[in-house]
């Protein structure tokens, strides 16, 4: 039987895990329904004007998160936030370049998207749109949980009733990101990045983080509860209702937009388990719905999954 692990989802949690198992010798290969890599590690190009559209930074604390991130910083992937009071971690060029480099010399295929998985006798059979099946010995599930539940329900997989239960409260609240050009010199404070409590959560100078150098570029995550309510709208509606808040945050007025919806932005609930892996089925759940959330919590998720796995494979 193919002894491959098939990871879905190639965000910070699916990619760490992925290479720490290839590191270990371990087959393994990745499927991302994107065209790109990082999940929320993502950037966007606009004409001239680069934006980190999701993740704009991430903090270290756990002494193994620290070890991966002091060699992306070797090799430049990653470098501190410039002017920075806050230990805050940048990609180098763009947030996409931890996402880049944790991929490398990993089987990762994109433009996958996963339409269902089946259980076939021990082996798991994933439908793959336009490029029909691929089985696994294993599977990982690290897309938002309900997304992860929709793809077993539509393989008439059917999980322990208690565990499904579990699964079933991690829910999730949805971020609109408007990624804003400016008429004139953005006034953020001298970090580029600002916290605010209405509409605009906060907003991030993409120039003075060296990833736009042409254009003036502001990345404005909104409200859990604003983009909650107007999640539909389109980019000129949602600007029209926070273009005073934003011009005044940022200091400048705002020349064009484009809006970017994440529907699974924030895990409203995190598991009691960093990771969960189920022996008798051969399936495991990671992300930061398990780890915690931010960039980190993501990142100790996947790994933990690679080391249960790695566990299993050393039997």
């Amino acid at each position: 039987m193919d002894n491959t692990t098939v990871i879905i989802g190639a965000g910070m949690s699916g990619l760490i895990a992925a290479k720490a198992l290839q590191i270990e010798g371990a087959q393994v290969m990745v499927l991302e329904k994107s065209r790109g890599l990082g999940g929320r590690l993502a950037t966007k190009r606009v004409g001239d004007a680069v934006f980190d559209q999701g993740a704009q930074y991430f903090t270290v604390k756990d002494p193994l998160f620290e070890s991966w991130v002091a060699g992306w910083q070797v090799i430049g992937a990653v470098s501190p936030w410039p002017e920075s009071a806050h230990r805050r971690f940048i990609g180098r060029p763009s947030m996409t370049a931890v996402a880049k480099t944790l991929a490398d010399g990993v089987e990762v295929k994109r433009d996958h998207k996963v339409t269902k998985i089946t259980r076939v006798g021990e082996r798991w059979c994933i439908e793959v749109e336009n490029h029909g099946y691929i089985c696994a010995a294993r599977v990982v599930l690290t897309s938002p949980v309900p997304q992860s539940l929709a793809l077993l329900a539509a393989g008439g997989v059917e999980l322990p009733a208690e565990f499904a239960s579990e699964l079933a409260k991690l829910t999730y609240s949805p971020c609109l990101a408007l990624l804003v050009t400016l008429t004139g010199p953005c006034r953020l404070p001298v970090d580029g990045v600002t916290k605010a409590e209405g509409d605009v959560r906060w907003a991030a100078d993409n120039q003075r983080k060296g990833v736009s150098p042409l254009v003036a570029a502001v990345t404005l995550h909104l409200s859990a509860e604003f983009s909650t309510r107007h999640y539909g709208l389109g980019e000129a509606e949602v600007l029209e209702l926070v273009r005073s808040e934003a011009e005044q945050l940022i200091g400048a007025g705002i020349a064009s937009v484009t809006l970017h919806r994440w529907k699974f932005a924030h895990a409203l609930a995190t598991h009691a388990e960093p990771c969960v892996w189920l022996p008798e089925f051969k399936l495991g759940f990671a992300g930061d719905a398990f780890g915690g959330p931010r960039v980190e919590g993501a990142a100790l998720s996947g790994l933990a999954m690679a080391r249960r796995l790695l566990a299993e494979l050393r039997k």
